[in-house]
């Protein structure tokens, strides 16, 4: 988890929150924190999903040498940085 945390407060159905404790004694991760680390993946991974997601349809229609090149000329701008 980050070094900078923000307190969230969050209502869930009392079936998922069950699920997930269960999960997360299942897996050995029944300490304190756990709980806060598996939601932050789990919005970190939605994050990622829904961003690839809206690449994609952004560049439907659009030719893998155009993609190409903007993937390149993405890169050459993070490395200069």
């Amino acid at each position: 988890m980050a070094t900078s945390a923000t307190r969230w407060s969050l209502v869930v159905s009392a079936a998922t929150d069950r699920a997930l404790r269960q999960f997360l004694a299942g897996q050995g991760r029944g300490r304190k924190g756990e709980l806060s680390r598996f939601v932050e993946e789990a919005v970190q991974a939605r994050i990622l999903e829904l961003s690839v997601q809206q690449a994609k349809e952004q560049n439907v229609g659009q030719t893998p040498a155009v993609i190409q090149s903007a993937i390149e000329e993405a890169l050459r701008w993070a490395r200069q940085s």
